[in-house]
């Protein structure tokens, strides 16, 4: 990690008043770059060009205008998957034409996405939002390109989540966009559901599927002041964990 301003503190403290200033000039610049959180040059540039951060709403829309395009081309179901989010976020006029210019901002890469995503950390309810929205825009056409769903797994890595943790939220649309899997698939979704392996025991799943519905639980969200659209997702991702423990714990328990 870079502190710009501690650099810039310590120059102009050297110059002013030899080491002693340059000590001084280094805590005062490093309490600045942690306060206006700058990690790089480009933070502080684009501090200095007063250019706003991305808001939650605007940031949604801005990665899915990016999922749209990581495919080469951006596809009406595309489209109509940001409108159904504008739909699920009741979304007035004007919000949805700030959308718009979201969704459309981001099907260029100008934006640096690493920094607002990274301060999302730790808000679980809105970035498991913000996964299920992308999820759901991937998954618009039925199949999903290799390159969008390393593009999904690597801002979870920047918003502190775990692999497994989002690829399991994609289940549910994998099963809508699919139809029912077949029987001889169903372990293999389980599996992937829970985040575990074929060679895993009954306590290794158990422990997966008690973590898992600790954190989708409807009841939890609810009390972290969750909105109606993401209580029935959990509860819909609360059944599937139900119904994948069911069949390992059959399937793997000892005989």
């Amino acid at each position: 990690m870079f502190w710009p301003l501690t650099l810039l503190g310590a120059l102009a403290g050297l110059l002013l008043a030899s080491i002693p200033g340059a000590l001084l000039g280094a805590l005062l610049g490093q309490v600045l770059d942690r306060r206006l959180q700058l990690r790089s040059w480009a933070d502080l540039r684009l501090r200095m060009g007063g250019k706003p951060g991305l808001g939650e709403q605007e940031l949604l829309f801005v990665l899915l205008g990016r999922l749209a395009k990581s495919g080469g081309a951006v596809r009406p179901a595309h489209i109509q998957q940001a409108r159904e989010e504008m739909r699920r976020m009741q979304l007035d006029g004007a919000a949805q034409q700030r959308a718009v210019e979201a969704f459309n901002r981001g099907k260029t890469p100008a934006d640096d996405l690493r920094r607002p995503l990274r301060q999302l950390r730790g808000q679980d309810v809105t970035v498991e939002g913000l996964l299920c929205a992308c999820w759901r825009l991937a998954w618009a056409e039925g199949q999903v390109p290799s390159s969008t769903r390393e593009l999904i797994l690597g801002w979870g890595q920047w918003l502190g989540w775990r692999r497994d943790a989002v690829l399991a939220l994609e289940v549910p649309y994998v099963r809508r966009a699919r139809g029912e899997v077949r029987s001889v698939d169903a372990e293999l979704e389980a599996l992937r559901l829970l985040g575990v392996s074929r060679e895993a025991t009954p306590a290794q799943i158990k422990q997966a599927y008690r973590r898992l519905l600790s954190r989708h639980h409807p009841d939890k969200l609810a009390g972290a002041g969750a909105g109606a659209a993401r209580l029935r997702e959990a509860t819909e991702i609360t059944s599937e964990l139900h119904r994948a423990y069911a069949l390992l714990r059959q399937r793997h328990s000892p005989r």
